[in-house]
């Protein structure tokens, strides 16, 4: 390999940019300048391709800048995640300098450290991990970044601060009440939603009103399982309404109380995916 590690950092910005159409000069500055072999350990690395495990030659951090999967724990199935899925969903999540961020199930802290650059140091973020050995890596790892701190707890279940932002890093089944309960009004929650053995869709939701959020569900993702935020009978459920339509009629998240009813594409207990129109904020359920 050629070139210094700052070129490394932009080509994989540039790339990241071409394969998303990122929209976000804050977000390619981001992923042009954090540097993610401080949160993936030291090489040589174990990344996971289409082909399977594979193991870089060497120990040069150049090699982390590609679109590919690192492995922090391979036993555990844990990776550092896709940078252009993760790149695609922070531009469609438009975080804004000065935003109060939940970060659940952080890992290392490579993408807690892209969010940080989009806050700003006016904004805050609150990395939660349940993983002891993950936590502690991230903690040290994010040290540059006073605006972000980090702690082991279990974060599918709160209660949470209220946040402008949240961002969950792992499958769940189903939105969970303490996530919702966090998001501030106008504020958005993003999560893999996920069933189990099969691909599920990214969530994005905007809160609109006390009892319903805006939604768009967005087919094509594989997540770990978020620990604590799957149910058995949500996931079958959940895979259904998957193989009807990948989710691509729903509008919105009720929470309000309502009866089951050809509207609801994900029914559930307190929450329901579903195909009409989102409630604007000041109006009747």
């Amino acid at each position: 390999m050629t070139g210094s590690i700052e070129a490394a950092r932009q080509f994989y910005a540039e790339e990241l940019r071409f394969l998303t159409h990122m929209s976000s000069p804050a977000l390619f500055a981001a992923f042009a300048t954090v540097p993610r072999e401080r949160f993936v350990g030291p090489g040589p690395w174990r990344i996971l391709g289409q082909g399977g495990y594979w193991t870089t030659e060497d120990a040069d951090p150049r090699h982390v800048y590609h679109n590919a999967l690192i492995v922090l724990d391979e036993a555990k199935g844990i990776n550092n995640g896709q940078p252009s899925l993760w790149a695609q969903s922070f531009d469609q999540l438009g975080v804004r300098a000065g935003d109060s961020v939940l970060h659940l199930g952080c890992g290392t802290g490579y993408y807690t450290a892209i969010l940080a650059e989009l806050v700003g140091p006016r904004g805050r973020i609150m990395g939660i991990e349940i993983d002891a050995g993950l936590a502690e890596r991230a903690r040290v790892a994010l040290a540059p970044w006073p605006q972000v701190a980090v702690i082991k707890a279990d974060g599918a279940i709160g209660p949470f601060e209220p946040a402008d932002v949240i961002v969950a890093s792992a499958g769940a089944t189903h939105p969970q009440p303490s996530w919702l309960a966090a998001v501030k009004p106008g504020g958005k929650l993003l999560f893999p939603l996920t069933s189990t053995g099969g691909g599920g869709a990214m969530a994005l939701l905007t809160r609109t009103s006390e009892q319903s959020f805006d939604a768009r569900l967005d087919y094509g993702v594989y997540f770990i399982g978020f620990s604590g935020a799957r149910d058995p009978e949500v996931s079958s459920l959940l895979s259904e309404a998957l193989r009807r339509d990948r989710g691509s009629g729903v509008k919105s998240l009720r929470c309000d109380a309502h009866d089951k009813d050809e509207s609801c594409w994900l029914h559930g207990d307190g929450w329901c995916f579903s195909t009409r129109d989102p409630i604007p904020a000041g109006s009747a359920a």
